[in-house]
C-alpha cells in the first residue's frame, strides 16, 4: 500500500517547478492530484505526464470564480480534500524606487491573497483530519536588493500559516510552511533573465552562497510536503519548515 493510497489532493501552481514536483510525489504516492494553474496548456501537458491520477483544472488563484470553479470540480467528483498545496506564486524584482502599483497589487494578489484564498474556499472540503501546506520563500529572512515585495508577500503568508495553524487545530486539521531556498526551476531561470544573467551563471552565483553549495531540486522539496502532508507528521503544525542548502540557519 502506497502513503497516499486513498487520500485527494489540491496543488496550485502546478504547471511547472515546485508544485508540479509535488503533485507528481503525491500522484506517485497513490493521491488523486487536482493541479491548478494559470497556463491550461503547460498545466494540461503536466497533468498528463502525470498519469491518470492527475486531473488539470486551469484557473488563476488570484480570481475567487476561478477557485469556485476548481472546488465545483473536486467536490462534483464526490471527494474531500486530505491535503492542500497552497504553491502557486509569483515575482517582480523592483527596487523600492522603480516598484510600481500594478507590480504590488500582481505580486500580492498571486502569493498572499492567492494562499489565503486557496485555504479559504477549500475549508468546506477540508477532512478531518487534513494537512494545508504553504510555501514561503527564503527571502523572506533577507534584505535581497530588488526582492521587497517578493519577500513582503511570502513574509504575510509565513505569518498567515501561524494563524490558520491556530484556527483550523480544533477542525484537525494541520498548516505547515515549506520555505524554499534556491531551487533549480522555470521561475529562477526567469529571474537570472530580469537580473541580466545566464541561467548557469546565475546558479553558480547562488550556489556560492550555500553551505551545500549546489542548487536544490524541485524533487527535494516535494519530498518534504509528502512528508508534511502524512501522519508521520500528525503532531507538527504551525511551523516553517526549510529547504534551502543551509542558506538560513548556517
Amino acid at each position: 500500500m502506497r502513503p497516499m493510497d486513498g487520500k485527494t489532493a489540491l496543488v496550485t501552481g502546478a504547471s511547472s517547478g515546485i508544485g508540479r514536483a509535488i503533485a507528481q510525489r503525491f500522484a506517485d504516492d497513490g493521491a488523486r492530484v487536482y493541479l491548478t494553474g494559470r497556463r491550461k496548456d503547460e498545466l494540461e501537458a503536466a497533468a498528463e505526464d502525470i498519469g491518470s491520477n492527475a486531473v488539470a483544472v486551469p484557473g488563476d488563484v488570484s480570481q475567487a470564480a476561478d477557485l469556485d470553479r476548481v472546488m465545483d470540480v473536486i467536490r462534483g467528483d464526490g471527494r474531500q480534500l486530505d491535503v492542500v498545496v497552497a504553491n502557486a506564486g509569483a515575482g517582480a524584482g523592483a527596487r523600492l524606487a522603480d516598484v510600481t502599483e500594478e507590480q504590488f497589487d500582481f505580486v500580492f494578489g498571486v502569493n498572499t491573497k492567492g494562499s489565503l484564498m486557496t485555504v479559504q474556499k477549500s475549508l468546506p472540503l477540508l477532512a478531518q483530519p487534513a494537512s494545508v501546506i504553504l510555501l514561503a520563500s527564503s527571502t523572506i529572512h533577507q534584505g535581497a536588493d530588488g526582492m521587497g515585495i517578493y519577500a513582503a508577500s511570502k513574509a504575510a503568508v509565513r505569518s498567515l500559516g501561524r494563524t490558520w495553524a491556530a484556527e483550523l487545530a480544533p477542525r484537525g486539521v494541520r498548516v505547515n510552511v515549506i520555505t524554499p531556498g534556491p531551487i533549480a526551476t522555470p521561475a529562477i531561470e526567469g529571474l537570472a533573465a530580469r537580473f541580466g544573467q545566464s541561467v548557469d551563471d546565475f546558479h553558480g552565483a547562488l550556489s556560492a552562497q550555500l553551505p551545500l553549495q549546489r542548487m536544490g531540486r524541485p524533487e527535494e522539496v516535494a519530498a518534504l510536503a509528502a512528508f508534511l502532508a502524512g501522519p508521520e507528521s500528525s503532531f507538527i503544525t504551525g511551523a516553517e519548515h526549510f529547504v534551502d542548502g543551509g542558506q538560513i540557519q548556517v
